[in-house]
């Protein structure tokens, strides 16, 4: 079962989605968790999700972490799947909580009382894509299923994702 987590395609496009995702996703979870960016820190953002949106304490944390944690984990590759399916998540629940009342654009221009949906349906495209392929080349997860004894004939692309001569 650990092995079917770990396995990636070795397609390096995969590299590049996670590491986009998961660079976006540490900038708002930096915001979010540390203040960083801007942002207003973990009480505050705490506060805001609980008091000021009614979002249960034990989720607001869960939406946090998984922005800062899920996106350390994109960024190395490291559970890939797992960080994937967990932004899809946050993602989905964002939009049916927060962002469908004010339709599919962000709010581009300042006329809209908030933010649309579009980021969130790329991000969930994204998010998708890696919980279904993997983390790609140049991942944890392909080393460590490597390491963990899986054999070369599962990998049949080479090392890195491209066929070796021989």
């Amino acid at each position: 079962m650990f092995h079917k987590l770990l396995h990636t395609d070795l397609d390096r496009t995969f590299t590049l989605l996670r590491f986009v995702l998961g660079t976006v996703f540490f900038v708002h979870g930096a915001q979010k968790m540390l203040g960083w960016y801007g942002g207003a820190g973990f009480d505050a953002t705490m506060s805001m999700f609980s008091e000021g949106m009614n979002i249960p304490a034990p989720l607001a944390f869960l939406a946090i972490a998984t922005e800062f944690f899920g996106s350390l984990a994109l960024i190395l590759g490291l559970l890939g799947r797992l960080a994937g399916v967990a932004i899809l998540v946050e993602m989905m629940v964002a939009v049916f909580l927060v962002h469908l009342p004010f339709g599919f654009f962000m709010n581009w221009t300042g006329t809209q009382g908030g933010e649309g949906f579009e980021y969130h349906l790329l991000a969930i495209a994204i998010a998708l894509t890696i919980a279904v392929k993997g983390a790609g080349a140049w991942s944890l997860d392909y080393a460590l299923d490597r390491r963990l004894g899986r054999p070369t004939a599962a990998y049949p692309e080479g090392r890195w994702g491209k066929a070796h001569a021989h």
